[in-house]
């Protein structure tokens, strides 16, 4: 991903716009780190996560669970920015284990770039819609009633797909670029898809964590509330887990990586290591369904059934 962009613009012969890179990141483009191992890393997500594990959650948040809660709508949108970005890895892997040369065209380049910041992004936004919503069922489960419906959920859905069209290719941008589109892209965009969800949702998780232990000393102590706490703060850690492995990487690198550009770097070693951060976020399709299993009591049982 990202990376092919840059690749494409300088091996298609059909092209008629060039990008001169320097002969360091051809070495790495060409080198066995990218050529052989992060191909095995996109293979190995493949086979964990799309039948054994996000296939599945797809099958049971369509066909077996029929009463659907707002938790459930969400982390169904979900499992399908998984599915998405899995069945677009293939032209990865084949970009890659190319020596880096990019045979599918602009437009499949462009898809396939624009799938990757889609999958974060909207994981992203999704995640923070299902930290609000457990705020919600746990410090409010009478007056949130209302405002946890069905319809309403399928609405934020909608709104999240609508704020993730406009988060295409952006990390490769022309020569004659303002500075101010370079701020704008690699600055704003950031800090909205990512710190500001990631900061809902510690206040969120934190809320939760905290409404539920004091619930527990107001009350008597009974397995259903150990439970609660226990599942609560898994999935804390969880969504945390992920959010620093997957997210925060690719995020860092590339605000620093507008950073060295501003400064007037050429941003070549940096960039590099976002190429890497990218591949490391791609881990996140297989993460996701452990968020599943402890953020739905209703997926929970399904697939406690199968066994």
């Amino acid at each position: 991903l990202n990376s092919s962009s840059t690749q494409s613009s300088s091996t298609n012969k059909s092209s008629t716009d060039t990008l001169n890179i320097s002969d360091k990141a051809v070495d790495f483009l060409k080198g066995l780190l990218v050529t052989r191992i992060m191909p095995s890393f996109y293979i190995f997500i493949i086979l964990i996560s799309f039948l054994p594990l996000n296939a599945l959650a797809l099958v049971t948040f369509t066909c077996k669970i029929r009463k659907k809660k707002p938790a459930v709508i969400y982390m169904s949108h979900l499992v399908c920015v998984d599915l998405l970005f899995t069945l677009l890895l293939p032209l990865k892997i084949h970009y890659q284990l190319n020596a880096s040369d990019w045979v599918f065209g602009e437009a499949a380049c462009r898809l396939l770039s624009a799938t990757y910041y889609c999958n974060m992004y909207c994981s992203i936004l999704l995640m923070m819609c299902m930290s609000v919503d457990r705020l919600l069922a746990v410090a409010f489960p009478i007056a949130s009633l209302t405002w946890r419906s069905t319809r309403k959920a399928r609405c934020v859905c909608v709104l999240v797909w609508l704020l993730n069209l406009g988060v295409t290719c952006f990390d490769l941008l022309d020569d004659d670029s303002s500075m101010m589109l370079y701020l704008s892209v690699f600055l704003i965009i950031p800090c909205i898809y990512f710190f500001l969800p990631l900061v809902v949702i510690l206040v969120s998780y934190s809320t939760i964590i905290y409404v539920l232990c004091a619930k527990h000393d107001h009350s008597a102590t009974s397995p259903s509330s150990s439970d609660n706490r226990k599942r609560a703060a898994i999935m804390a850690t969880a969504v945390l887990t992920e959010f620093v492995v997957c997210f925060a990487p690719s995020n860092g690198f590339l605000l620093y990586h507008c950073v060295c550009i501003a400064m007037g770097s050429s941003g070549l070693d940096t960039y590099l290591a976002y190429l890497l951060a990218v591949c490391l976020g791609s881990s996140s399709v297989f993460l996701d369904p452990l968020l599943y299993y402890y953020g739905s009591t209703q997926y929970r049982q399904q697939i406690c059934s199968l066994f």
